[in-house]
């Protein structure tokens, strides 16, 4: 059911790919009366990467009357001020601002309530550290706020730098590819649906004062936000001609900590709004609130149980009457997530080839299996967290000093 319901989507990602531009030419000629626009980074301890993004920030096409990119200094003990610093006294749209008071040092949705007191643009644009965004970038995320009053918030595309760095990362460029265009172009396709990711979206400041901010105690700030964007009768649009370039892990541990965050924050967004369903006045976020229980809960429990009568019959018959039945349909699933993934990266032309058709299979078989022990092991500490009532703890990713591309 859940590879038939990705293949749903990945045909909806597909229409969204061939007509998403189409509405650009009509949308340019309302780029006129311009909206401010504050781009948050916020930054801990990002000496390796904080360069890098502050270039591609000075490169922006956008008017810089009307734009500041913010670097939010939270509580770093490396040379991430000093570098910001440098950038601030260079380009007079560039400020850095340091965390105070309660905001300190508690994390990425601390760091950005902090800014968001201390600014009053009209436009909030967030971008993670790492990240590279293409000279256009923040002009497509403004352009589809201007061009769509129901959007509450645009978000945009991110790509892989690291892709080919090491296994690890070719798994997590196909993850990410497909995300883009099964979740988020699928989605927004047929249902109008899209999810606020961590980086490279933007959000009228008016609806973040609506809401309050960000939630402190959510490890996955993004989801928690978006359910609330959706309740309070807005849309979020996905705008793939916005395009960022970001770094993923390249270690199977800075992987676990980042992924275990996620799957953490994730299950504790489906929980706590679930827990008010009757309450939420946007009714549609329902089905996305059950899609994510049913990934993050049924699914897995589901495979887990799978898996472990698989390996109990290995060792005693447990008199399985359906062994030949499962296997075809074992079968027929396996080809189904191989067809849909390589669809999938069709869309991004350089991604189909030969190496990534064996990477995909070798992916089923490791990559996928991993995040079933993850969820569960997130599962387990979520559990504890609320049980004994502990303090969110926000893991930040270990960044990697390597050769970045080109900014475009």
């Amino acid at each position: 059911m859940m590879l038939l319901y990705h293949m749903f989507l990945m045909q909806g990602g597909y229409h969204h790919f061939k007509t998403f531009e189409k509405v650009i030419p009509q949308w340019r000629k309302n780029m006129v009366d311009l909206p401010t626009v504050s781009v948050f980074i916020p930054a801990h301890n990002e000496e390796i990467v904080i360069e890098q993004t502050l270039k591609a920030m000075a490169r922006l096409y956008y008017p810089k009357d009307k734009l500041e990119i913010i670097v939010i200094n939270d509580n770093s003990s490396d040379r991430t001020g000093d570098i910001a610093t440098l950038y601030a006294e260079k380009y007079p749209f560039i400020k850095v601002i340091e965390t105070i008071g309660q905001n300190k040092g508690k994390g990425k949705s601390s760091a950005l309530n902090d800014a968001l007191q201390r600014t009053d643009s009209e436009v909030i644009v967030v971008y993670d550290a790492d990240n590279t965004p293409e000279r256009m970038a923040v002009w497509y995320l403004v352009m589809g706020l201007v061009n769509d009053p129901k959007a509450g918030a645009v978000v945009g595309k991110f790509r892989v730098t690291n892709a080919q760095a090491t296994w690890l990362t070719r798994f997590i460029n196909i993850e990410t590819i497909c995300f883009q265009w099964m979740a988020q172009g699928g989605r927004w396709s047929w249902f109008k649906v899209a999810t606020i990711p961590g980086t490279n979206f933007a959000i009228r400041r008016s609806i973040m004062k609506a809401l309050g901010g960000w939630d402190v105690k959510a490890l996955a700030e993004d989801t928690e936000l978006t359910v609330r964007v959706y309740d309070l009768g807005y849309h979020i649009r996905f705008f793939p001609a916005a395009i960022t370039w970001e770094q993923e892990p390249e270690t199977l541990t800075v992987w676990w900590r980042q992924r275990t965050r996620w799957a953490r924050g994730n299950q504790y967004v489906v929980l706590k709004f679930l827990s008010q369903f009757f309450k939420l006045n946007r009714k549609r976020i329902i089905f996305d609130l059950f899609y994510f229980f049913f990934t993050y809960f049924l699914f897995f429990f589901g495979v887990i149980v799978s898996n472990a009568l698989f390996i109990t019959n290995l060792f005693y018959n447990i008199h399985l009457s359906v062994g030949n039945v499962a296997l075809v349909l074992w079968g027929l699933a396996f080809l189904l997530f191989l067809a849909e993934v390589m669809i999938t990266l069709s869309i991004e032309k350089t991604q189909m080839n030969r190496k990534n058709f064996f990477n995909v299979i070798l992916m089923y078989f490791t990559y996928s299996q991993m995040w079933i022990v993850l969820v569960l092991y997130a599962l387990i500490l979520e559990t504890k967290r609320v049980i004994l009532q502990q303090e969110v703890r926000w893991y930040k990713t270990e960044r990697f000093e390597k050769k970045r591309r080109d900014i475009q």
